[in-house]
């Protein structure tokens, strides 16, 4: 398929095969794209966590509203950002550019001082916004990439991001959760996987100058 039709087999799925698993090269593709995300620059105050364990997910659906997708899917996938973002992260950043690009420190000290003073003069809330949007990039391409792979993924805003961190113990990581997403393999009987997709025609949603 091409990756047009691929985009128009996804969908939110509904109710997965529980009983059907990603192979472990799928997850490490996943892990892979999920790095690969192109976020704010360049800095990585995300983490994804992977939630395998079938009873850890059963726990987590009264606080999912009932949507079985989290224990049903093969795996759960959970958008963390980091509860605190500040000056430590901008030196692991740019010690990883020396470390992998071997940039001179007197390349890269004016971009670092540049970035420091950004993150310097940003609220808490103004952070904790900024990196929730940089979750919802990670969510879209990872929600491409389970298109292109074949595999099947519903993302999600309704649970209680207080009551799964301490569930799964993300609130002593230093980390909350923002999004979900379930992978996996859509079952046979899910009548959702039939529906044609409702969009506007291209005409309506793209404007050419």
């Amino acid at each position: 398929m091409s990756i047009i039709e691929k985009l128009n087999w996804r969908y939110a799925t509904k109710k997965f095969n529980d009983s059907e698993k990603i192979s472990k090269e799928q997850l490490n593709t996943l892990k892979e794209a999920f790095n690969l995300t192109a976020l704010s620059y360049g800095l990585q105050t995300l983490k994804m966590v992977v939630v395998e364990d079938k009873i850890k997910r059963e726990k987590l659906v009264g606080m999912s509203y009932g949507q079985r997708q989290v224990a049903d899917a093969s795996h759960l996938l959970v958008l963390c950002i980091q509860t605190e973002i500040d000056e430590k992260d901008v030196d692991e950043h740019f010690e990883t550019i020396k470390t992998i690009r071997n940039t001179p420190d007197a390349i890269l000290s004016p971009f670092k001082a540049q970035l420091q003073s950004s993150i310097n003069e940003m609220t808490v809330t103004k952070k904790v916004d900024w990196a929730t949007r940089q979750a919802y990039i990670a969510l879209g391409n990872l929600m491409t990439v389970c298109a292109v792979e074949g595999i099947d993924s519903c993302p999600m805003e309704g649970f209680v991001p207080k009551e799964l961190d301490a569930a799964l113990g993300l609130d002593k990581l230093g980390l909350t959760s923002v999004l979900l997403l379930p992978v996996g393999f859509r079952a046979e009987d899910d009548m959702f996987s039939g529906f044609k997709k409702v969009r506007k025609s291209i005409s309506k949603t793209v404007i050419e100058l």
